[in-house]
């Protein structure tokens, strides 16, 4: 049994932790694994399918995650739906994985809808349809409806605001430490770019992990990484479109930015959630 609710776009995230942690019961974080990437579906390597399986699983557990996606059952959500199958243990409430998506992507949603009820969720996934399916592997849904049909991306405001407010709490009353967050980059479209700037020019920055090999806009992370080891600059600035000057920007807080090779992607994890705990 999954548990789900529909919220507003504009809804308090305050309210929306308090929602999680009391009505849901949810334990309190130790840390906050924010998993971005590609929503279309793509094919991970097999070594950087089991690294990142297997590492974010691992962290999760070992430190008291919380995980956040986007909840779709295609792209780099699903492959988080399948880690915790393999590796997230046999009570799936505990594995606190959440989906926040926008109610308007979601197939057949109108079965959702009713007030402390149990409901059925069987869609059928039609492939000409622009909308898409809940990944069944999470534990938690916010479904974020800003009142437009088949249109992505409404999610990600509110989703970017409940993680600051997560980072308030304490990780353990007596402690004056809040919740570190590690935002997990898979894949992904030129949109990632911008969501990376965002985490890497916080205050205080919140680390970011590429998974190398995994393609896309991981794999343009990685390169510039290790191109602008000694110099930030790659050619002729003058020359380079919106998207190559973001990368730069990003470039600006490299040190905040790691990449992940398969054969030490479960190592890092181990060792950058450990770190990210004793700040």
């Amino acid at each position: 049994m999954l548990s789900y609710v529909r919220v507003a776009v504009d809804s308090k995230p305050e309210a929306l932790l308090q929602l999680m942690l009391r009505e849901w019961q949810m334990e309190r974080p130790k840390l906050l694994l924010t998993v971005h990437g590609g929503s279309e579906n793509f094919i991970l390597p097999p070594k950087v399918k089991q690294a990142f399986s297997k590492g974010l699983i691992t962290a999760a557990i070992s430190t008291g995650a919380w995980i956040f996606t986007d909840g779709i059952n295609t792209g780099v959500s699903k492959y988080v739906g399948e880690a915790v199958k393999l590796f997230g243990g046999h009570d799936l409430r505990k594995r606190n994985t959440i989906g926040i998506t926008p109610w308007g992507m979601i197939d057949n949603n109108l079965d959702l809808i009713g007030r402390d009820v149990f409901r059925p969720y069987q869609p059928l996934g039609n492939p000409l349809s622009k909308r898409t399916c809940l990944n069944g592997f999470h534990s938690h849904f916010l479904l974020v409806d800003d009142g437009t049909l088949g249109k992505p991306g409404c999610q990600q405001g509110l989703r970017r605001k409940l993680e600051k407010q997560i980072q308030l709490l304490k990780i353990h009353p007596r402690l004056n430490q809040g919740v570190p967050v590690l935002c997990v980059v898979v894949e992904g479209s030129a949109a990632i770019v911008s969501t990376v700037l965002d985490y890497v020019s916080n205050a205080p920055p919140v680390p970011v992990f590429v998974f190398e090999g995994s393609g896309k806009a991981a794999d343009l992370f990685a390169f510039l990484h290790k191109q602008t080891a000694n110099d930030r600059y790659v050619g002729n600035r003058t020359e380079a479109a919106h998207l190559y000057t973001l990368l730069q920007q990003c470039m600006d807080h490299r040190q905040s930015v790691s990449r992940a090779l398969t054969e030490i992607g479960l190592v890092w994890f181990k060792t950058q959630t450990a770190s990210s705990l004793s700040l």
